[in-house]
Protein backbone atom coordinates (compact mmCIF):
# COMPACT_ATOMS: atom_id res chain seq x y z
CA UNK A 1 0.00 0.00 0.00
CA UNK A 2 3.08 2.03 0.58
CA UNK A 3 5.52 2.95 -1.79
CA UNK A 4 8.31 3.69 1.29
CA UNK A 5 11.30 2.04 1.85
CA UNK A 6 10.93 -1.69 3.54
CA UNK A 7 12.43 -0.73 7.15
CA UNK A 8 9.86 2.09 7.35
CA UNK A 9 8.57 2.74 10.54
CA UNK A 10 4.78 2.11 11.68
CA UNK A 11 4.24 5.66 12.35
CA UNK A 12 5.85 6.71 8.52
CA UNK A 13 3.97 4.12 7.03
CA UNK A 14 0.42 5.77 8.46
CA UNK A 15 1.26 9.29 8.06
CA UNK A 16 2.95 8.80 4.54
CA UNK A 17 -0.37 6.93 3.43
CA UNK A 18 -2.60 9.78 5.22
CA UNK A 19 -1.27 12.14 3.13
CA UNK A 20 -1.41 10.28 -0.03
CA UNK A 21 -5.07 9.49 0.48
CA UNK A 22 -5.62 13.12 1.89
CA UNK A 23 -4.54 14.60 -1.39
CA UNK A 24 -1.60 16.92 0.14
CA UNK A 25 1.57 16.42 0.99
CA UNK A 26 1.38 18.28 4.39
CA UNK A 27 2.68 17.32 7.96
CA UNK A 28 0.78 15.89 10.33
CA UNK A 29 -0.60 18.54 13.24
CA UNK A 30 0.38 17.96 17.12
CA UNK A 31 -3.22 16.44 17.85
CA UNK A 32 -2.96 14.20 14.70
CA UNK A 33 0.74 13.22 15.52
CA UNK A 34 -0.54 12.65 19.10
CA UNK A 35 -3.34 9.89 18.09
CA UNK A 36 -0.71 8.15 15.73
CA UNK A 37 1.57 7.47 18.46
CA UNK A 38 -1.27 5.75 19.96
CA UNK A 39 -2.25 3.76 16.74
CA UNK A 40 1.77 2.86 17.16
CA UNK A 41 1.06 1.80 20.69
CA UNK A 42 -1.79 -1.12 19.78
CA UNK A 43 0.75 -2.99 18.04
CA UNK A 44 -1.20 -3.96 14.94
CA UNK A 45 0.06 -4.11 11.49
CA UNK A 46 0.04 -0.90 9.73
CA UNK A 47 -2.89 -2.59 7.49
CA UNK A 48 -5.54 -2.41 9.70
CA UNK A 49 -4.89 1.54 10.32
CA UNK A 50 -4.89 2.16 6.80
CA UNK A 51 -7.80 0.33 6.03
CA UNK A 52 -9.41 2.45 8.61
CA UNK A 53 -8.00 5.68 6.87
CA UNK A 54 -9.25 4.45 3.39
CA UNK A 55 -12.85 3.75 4.69
CA UNK A 56 -13.12 7.18 6.24
CA UNK A 57 -11.57 8.98 2.80
CA UNK A 58 -13.59 6.71 0.83
CA UNK A 59 -17.04 8.16 2.61
CA UNK A 60 -15.68 11.67 2.54
CA UNK A 61 -14.71 11.38 -1.26
CA UNK A 62 -17.99 11.99 -2.67
CA UNK A 63 -18.61 15.36 -0.76
CA UNK A 64 -15.74 16.51 -1.21
CA UNK A 65 -15.40 19.97 -3.29
CA UNK A 66 -12.52 20.33 -6.39
CA UNK A 67 -9.53 21.74 -4.87
CA UNK A 68 -9.79 20.17 -1.36
CA UNK A 69 -8.34 17.98 0.35
CA UNK A 70 -10.45 14.51 0.94
CA UNK A 71 -9.77 14.72 4.85
CA UNK A 72 -8.89 17.36 6.53
CA UNK A 73 -6.75 15.82 9.54
CA UNK A 74 -6.04 12.17 10.92
CA UNK A 75 -8.74 12.48 13.57
CA UNK A 76 -11.39 12.46 11.04
CA UNK A 77 -10.37 8.63 10.38
CA UNK A 78 -10.32 7.64 13.95
CA UNK A 79 -13.70 6.24 14.25
CA UNK A 80 -13.25 4.56 11.22
CA UNK A 81 -9.67 3.25 12.54
CA UNK A 82 -10.41 2.45 16.16
CA UNK A 83 -13.02 0.39 15.07
CA UNK A 84 -10.57 -1.83 12.44
CA UNK A 85 -8.39 -2.30 15.45
CA UNK A 86 -10.81 -4.17 17.60
CA UNK A 87 -12.24 -6.11 14.93
CA UNK A 88 -8.69 -7.73 14.36
CA UNK A 89 -7.86 -7.63 18.28
CA UNK A 90 -11.25 -9.14 18.69
CA UNK A 91 -10.83 -11.57 15.41
CA UNK A 92 -7.37 -12.37 16.01
CA UNK A 93 -7.38 -13.04 19.90
CA UNK A 94 -7.95 -16.75 19.06
CA UNK A 95 -4.63 -17.09 16.58
CA UNK A 96 -2.57 -19.03 18.85
CA UNK A 97 -5.07 -21.65 19.61
CA UNK A 98 -5.47 -25.00 16.91
CA UNK A 99 -7.98 -24.46 14.24
CA UNK A 100 -10.69 -26.85 16.10
CA UNK A 101 -10.67 -24.71 19.18
CA UNK A 102 -10.51 -21.35 17.39
CA UNK A 103 -14.12 -19.55 17.70
CA UNK A 104 -14.48 -17.07 14.78
CA UNK A 105 -12.69 -16.21 11.70
CA UNK A 106 -9.84 -13.69 11.67
CA UNK A 107 -9.78 -10.47 10.74
CA UNK A 108 -8.09 -11.79 7.19
CA UNK A 109 -10.11 -14.28 6.61
CA UNK A 110 -13.24 -12.45 7.79
CA UNK A 111 -12.80 -9.82 4.98
CA UNK A 112 -11.80 -12.17 2.46
CA UNK A 113 -14.77 -13.99 2.79
CA UNK A 114 -17.02 -10.82 2.70
CA UNK A 115 -15.38 -10.28 -0.46
CA UNK A 116 -16.41 -13.61 -2.19
CA UNK A 117 -19.64 -12.63 -1.05
CA UNK A 118 -19.97 -9.45 -2.58
CA UNK A 119 -18.81 -10.79 -5.88
CA UNK A 120 -21.00 -13.51 -5.57
CA UNK A 121 -23.81 -10.85 -5.39
CA UNK A 122 -22.25 -8.88 -7.71
CA UNK A 123 -22.41 -11.48 -10.60
CA UNK A 124 -26.13 -11.94 -9.44
CA UNK A 125 -26.50 -8.23 -10.64
CA UNK A 126 -24.40 -7.46 -13.27
CA UNK A 127 -24.63 -11.23 -15.19
CA UNK A 128 -22.31 -9.87 -18.11
CA UNK A 129 -19.69 -10.00 -15.12
CA UNK A 130 -20.27 -13.40 -14.11
CA UNK A 131 -17.88 -15.00 -15.83
CA UNK A 132 -15.04 -12.51 -14.70
CA UNK A 133 -15.80 -12.75 -10.83
CA UNK A 134 -15.32 -16.61 -11.64
CA UNK A 135 -12.26 -16.43 -12.31
CA UNK A 136 -11.63 -14.10 -9.36
CA UNK A 137 -13.39 -16.53 -6.85
CA UNK A 138 -11.10 -19.68 -8.53
CA UNK A 139 -8.06 -17.86 -8.85
CA UNK A 140 -7.58 -14.45 -7.33
CA UNK A 141 -9.43 -15.23 -3.76
CA UNK A 142 -8.46 -19.05 -3.99
CA UNK A 143 -7.19 -18.87 -0.56
CA UNK A 144 -8.06 -16.82 2.25
CA UNK A 145 -5.08 -14.60 3.05
CA UNK A 146 -2.80 -15.08 6.30
CA UNK A 147 -1.75 -11.54 6.88
CA UNK A 148 -3.50 -7.53 6.11
CA UNK A 149 -0.86 -7.52 3.54
CA UNK A 150 -2.05 -10.34 1.66
CA UNK A 151 -5.59 -9.55 1.73
CA UNK A 152 -4.80 -5.82 0.42
CA UNK A 153 -3.45 -7.01 -2.45
CA UNK A 154 -5.93 -8.98 -2.82
CA UNK A 155 -8.61 -7.02 -3.09
CA UNK A 156 -6.76 -4.29 -5.21
CA UNK A 157 -6.39 -7.08 -7.70
CA UNK A 158 -9.89 -8.08 -7.82
CA UNK A 159 -11.52 -4.31 -8.48
CA UNK A 160 -8.27 -3.58 -11.22
CA UNK A 161 -9.32 -7.00 -12.48
CA UNK A 162 -13.18 -6.06 -12.35
CA UNK A 163 -12.23 -2.62 -13.95
CA UNK A 164 -10.78 -4.44 -17.06
CA UNK A 165 -13.97 -5.69 -17.29
CA UNK A 166 -15.90 -3.01 -17.76
CA UNK A 167 -17.05 -1.71 -21.18
CA UNK A 168 -14.28 0.61 -22.30
CA UNK A 169 -15.72 4.46 -21.87
CA UNK A 170 -16.66 3.48 -18.34
CA UNK A 171 -13.15 2.70 -18.08
CA UNK A 172 -11.86 5.52 -19.29
CA UNK A 173 -13.96 8.12 -17.75
CA UNK A 174 -13.01 6.13 -13.92
CA UNK A 175 -9.51 6.60 -15.17
CA UNK A 176 -10.06 10.36 -16.13
CA UNK A 177 -11.41 10.56 -12.49
CA UNK A 178 -9.19 8.94 -10.68
CA UNK A 179 -6.13 11.62 -12.19
CA UNK A 180 -7.91 14.96 -11.07
CA UNK A 181 -9.23 16.60 -7.37
CA UNK A 182 -6.67 15.98 -4.95
CA UNK A 183 -4.40 13.63 -6.45
CA UNK A 184 -2.80 16.10 -8.42
CA UNK A 185 -1.91 18.91 -5.45
CA UNK A 186 0.80 20.55 -6.06
CA UNK A 187 3.50 19.56 -3.98
CA UNK A 188 2.81 16.08 -3.30
CA UNK A 189 6.12 13.46 -4.38
CA UNK A 190 5.39 11.40 -7.80
CA UNK A 191 5.30 8.50 -4.96
CA UNK A 192 2.28 10.18 -3.08
CA UNK A 193 0.41 10.80 -6.65
CA UNK A 194 0.98 7.10 -7.50
CA UNK A 195 -0.36 5.80 -4.09
CA UNK A 196 -3.69 8.61 -4.30
CA UNK A 197 -4.43 8.15 -7.89
CA UNK A 198 -4.60 4.00 -6.88
CA UNK A 199 -6.65 4.64 -3.54
CA UNK A 200 -9.11 7.07 -5.40
CA UNK A 201 -9.54 4.35 -8.20
CA UNK A 202 -10.13 1.35 -6.59
CA UNK A 203 -12.47 3.67 -4.78
CA UNK A 204 -14.25 4.58 -7.94
CA UNK A 205 -14.53 1.15 -9.35
CA UNK A 206 -15.96 0.11 -5.87
CA UNK A 207 -18.58 2.82 -6.33
CA UNK A 208 -19.44 2.19 -10.19
CA UNK A 209 -20.27 -1.00 -9.39
CA UNK A 210 -22.44 -1.14 -5.94
CA UNK A 211 -20.08 -3.22 -3.97
CA UNK A 212 -20.29 -1.11 -0.22
CA UNK A 213 -17.57 -2.06 1.77
CA UNK A 214 -18.87 -4.72 4.38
Amino acid sequence: MSLLPEGASFEELVQDYFLAVRGAGLMLSALDTELLTSWAREGVPFEVVARGITRSAEKALWDVRPGEPVLRSLRACQRQVDAEIKKYRERNAGAGESPKKRRSLSWEETRHARLRASLEKLAEQRPELTARVGQLLEAVLARAPEEPAQFDAQEARVFLLLLRSLPFPVRCQLWRESRGGGAESQGMSTRSRRVARRFRLLALVRRSLEMKEG
